[in-house]
């Protein structure tokens, strides 16, 4: 099989616990190389996580001609200039969400990946999830009708110190989590909203503990989302949530956004109930595997341009409506 040779574009946790066990499952991918601005601890990282190089700056990463695509887990704020700088060098870039702080930064990003003749893709590992795929299916197989109305929570520990806490760094419950519901919402209803109203609890430092949206869309559908950093400090607690409603039915799932393993949700008619049961493996490995046949030209890539500027769009309004 034809390998795509990747760099990683920082230490960041998420690598560590997400992506790292998820190159090393992907049958396509080889684990090349590691940047960070501490030397000794890009050693440690690529001496421990089995790649081949380790670098003390991302620039050398991007200068290295052998790196064929770059994931970016920076700091919300440091997205926009290193992706445009990874693409320019003529690398491929899968950047973790919420790959733009704004809608026209997403723009600028694509265009720049246009322009430079490479695929940039936004990272929503559980998008790529058949868990994800059978919901898509079931609602458009009308399974339980014409639906009405969805709702989505996905509620966190809060935080100590992060750069979550920290408005300059990108940070706040709607960056974190709140880009999960919205792309859910998105993609299970496949339009446009026309009316989004948002309210939110807001820390000293300006960065949304908690906030809460309703939309709706064009056809009258509507949805509601809760997220916020709101549960005991620094413990692995949380809370996740989906209800979706039609008109001779529901389905409820409490299956946490990027699970893997044995998922089940219920659907409930007047028929009864029906659990679907789907078997998932790592969302991190199908996402690396997902674009890594789209740089090999097998396929395109699962999360477009157009459905990250139009999530992008959408946060836009609901941060605005809301006052961060």
């Amino acid at each position: 099989m034809n390998k795509v040779r990747w760099g990683i574009m920082g230490t960041a946790n998420i690598a560590r616990w997400g992506m790292i066990p998820g190159m090393k499952e992907a049958g396509n991918c080889e684990r090349y190389a590691i940047a960070g601005r501490d030397p000794e601890k890009a050693k440690r990282f690529a001496a421990d996580y089995g790649f081949e190089k380790a670098y003390g700056s991302y620039r050398e990463l991007l200068e290295d001609p052998d790196v064929q695509a770059v994931y970016i887990p920076l700091p919300n704020n440091l997205h926009l200039e290193w992706v445009k700088n990874a693409l320019r060098t003529g690398k491929h870039v899968l950047c973790e969400k919420p790959m733009a702080l704004c809608a026209a930064d997403a723009k600028e990003m694509f265009q720049t990946a246009e322009e430079n003749g490479v695929y940039l893709m936004e990272a929503y590992a559980y998008l790529h999830s058949p868990y994800v795929e059978s919901l898509r299916k079931d609602v458009e197989g009308h399974v339980i009708g014409e639906v009405d109305y969805i709702e989505t929570a996905f509620i966190t520990q809060g935080y100590k110190e992060d750069f979550r806490l920290h408005k300059e760094l990108g940070g706040g419950a709607m960056y974190d989590l709140g880009c999960y519901c919205t792309t859910m919402i998105l993609s299970l209803t496949g339009q446009d909203p026309v009316f989004v109203k948002a309210s939110a609890e807001f820390s000293d430092e300006g960065v949304d503990f908690m906030t809460a949206g309703l939309i709706r869309f064009a056809d009258g559908l509507r949805a509601s989302f809760n997220v916020g950093m709101v549960l005991g400090e620094d413990t692995n607690a949380r809370y996740d949530r989906l209800y979706i409603h039609g008109s001779r039915g529901s389905i409820r799932s409490e299956v946490p956004y990027n699970q893997a393993g044995i998922v089940r949700y219920l659907i409930e008619t007047e028929n009864g109930t029906t659990q679907r049961e789907i078997s998932v493996r790592n969302n991190y490995a199908l996402e690396v595997e997902q674009f890594g046949r789209s740089i090999l030209g097998e396929e395109k890539p699962h999360i477009t341009p157009a459905f990250s500027i139009r999530n992008a769009e959408l946060i836009d309004r609901v941060l605005a409506e809301a006052g961060y």
